[in-house]
């Protein structure tokens, strides 16, 4: 088959679409044909190399795909050939505490598929059972195939880690991105107020399209100081920060009394500079999120399928054309989500 692979780690130059082994079948794995895939930033960090992070090489990147089922293992009882399924991403141990008490994402050994281990940017995949969803019909592949990661993140962060109630006020940054224009989609659907940053008028305008009430140039414009004066003075409940040391500061500073930031991601850097006074005296609460239980992962796409919330997608590509794909991402040109389809079905 083809796959997207690299057998270095460093820049989108490392990336090749070629030959690779078709992937075995195990008693609880289910072979898909892709019809198409999303990036996600997870790609660009394992492509660059991520410290710790040990992977076989040539290694297949891509957390996010939708197919249709080819064959299925001995142990499989919820597919079958024929079905249309989708990628949820987080695999764990299922026995551990965590696991035990419904609460996968928190597993001691919890991973992710095209993170840690071989990804699904490829003609064909197999993946456990348990990591599928069913695709109702009529739901455009390249939206089945770039919806699981960001919004089950997105849903994860703002319903059950943030907890953020209607009326509340949310502050979603880089709303031009995958995980932060679901983010508005999903605090505008719960009934918050939506404040969002991004970098261009284009990108502000999408943001506005997709639920966000007010929009903030950051590269022209003090974000915080902005989101002070549109509060009064108050700031807000909640910020959405997957942006990482670069917004940290700032992100503190347009919380109100008792906010919460929630964080998923660190883009720009793990290690910032961080106000405790800030912290213990505003009685602020600093949460973190990973990924979506199944559970979570199962009400974000409900929404998605019957088109509640709706994946932007910024462009559709090749496989052959990944390189340009993760440039596009890495670059933060346009807004939404870079989509890649085998070439035997672009």
């Amino acid at each position: 088959m083809q796959a997207v692979q690299f057998a270095e780690h460093g820049g989108p130059e490392v990336l090749e679409y070629g030959d690779f082994p078709a992937p075995e079948v195990g008693r609880d794995d289910v072979r898909v044909d892709v019809k198409a895939g999303a990036l996600n930033h997870l790609d660009i960090w394992t492509r660059r190399g991520l410290p710790g992070l040990d992977l076989d090489l040539p290694h297949v990147p891509g957390s996010d795909a939708a197919g249709v089922v080819r064959e299925v293992g001995a142990d499989v009882t919820r597919f079958e050939p024929g079905d249309r399924v989708a990628v949820t991403a987080g695999v764990a141990c299922g026995e551990c505490e965590f696991c035990r008490h419904g609460d996968p994402s928190m597993c001691a050994t919890y991973h992710i598929i095209g993170e840690h281990v071989r990804g699904v940017h490829a003609e064909e995949i197999a993946v456990p059972e348990e990591n599928l969803v069913p695709v109702p019909e009529g739901v455009d592949w390249t939206v089945a195939g770039s919806a699981s990661l960001v919004f089950g993140t997105a849903w994860r962060m703002l319903v059950d880690r943030a907890d953020l109630c209607p009326n509340e006020s949310v502050l979603v940054l880089g709303a031009s991105g995958g995980v932060g224009h679901a983010a508005v989609q999903v605090a505008d659907h719960l009934g918050a107020e939506v404040f969002a940053t991004a970098s261009t008028a284009e990108k502000l305008s999408f943001a506005a399209e997709v639920g966000a009430e007010h929009t903030i140039n950051y590269e022209t414009t003090d974000f915080a100081d902005e989101v002070r004066a549109l509060t009064d003075g108050r700031g807000v409940d909640v910020v959405v920060d997957h942006v990482g040391a670069e917004t940290w500061q700032d992100s503190l500073r347009s919380l109100a009394k008792g906010g919460r930031l929630v964080t998923c991601g660190a883009t720009t850097g793990s290690h910032p500079e961080t106000d405790i006074n800030r912290i213990f005296w505003d009685q602020l609460e600093v949460v973190g999120s990973t990924m979506a239980t199944l559970g979570q992962v199962d009400d974000a796409l409900e929404r998605v399928w019957d088109g509640t919330f709706q994946p932007r997608i910024r462009e559709v590509l090749p496989m052959s054309e990944a390189a340009r794909a993760h440039e596009r991402l890495e670059n933060r040109e346009g807004f939404g989500k870079v989509v890649v389809v085998p070439d035997s079905e672009f």
